[in-house]
């Protein structure tokens, strides 16, 4: 399913506010992307839509089977790409905000060679 890259930072931000917070909500992904309710809610109702997410009457969201690979897929983009940037020299939160912008557009091929290049050079 293709989903663009402002539905797979919410998706990511969702996949690692998960794992704090019991119970979370779309002010949580509001504060963590800093982003507008009325954006954040627009966006859940896309992912919604595109049964990525649930949300349940106390308003708590859950990944989907589906949403939570591709969260998974994201997060774990970002993971590789920044650990590859500091690898290189690059300073922390350079690399965390590149990799932010990477993870979006890098391919499969792309993420897949730098994974066993890194996997490689351990």
């Amino acid at each position: 399913m293709a989903i663009k890259e402002s539905g797979e930072m919410y998706l990511e931000a969702i996949y690692v506010l998960s794992k704090k917070i019991d119970g979370l909500h779309a002010i949580d992904v509001g504060e963590y992307l800093g982003f507008s309710k009325p954006s954040v809610s627009r966006a859940l109702s896309i992912l919604k839509d595109k049964n990525l997410i649930t949300v349940d009457k106390e308003s708590h969201i859950f990944l989907t089977e589906e949403g939570g690979a591709l969260a998974e897929k994201i997060f774990s983009r970002h993971v590789l790409i920044k650990d590859c940037l500091i690898r290189l020299g690059v300073s922390e939160q350079t690399a965390e905000d590149d990799a932010c912008k990477i993870e979006h557009v890098l391919s499969d091929e792309t993420y897949l060679a730098i994974k066993s290049l890194l996997e490689n050079h351990k």
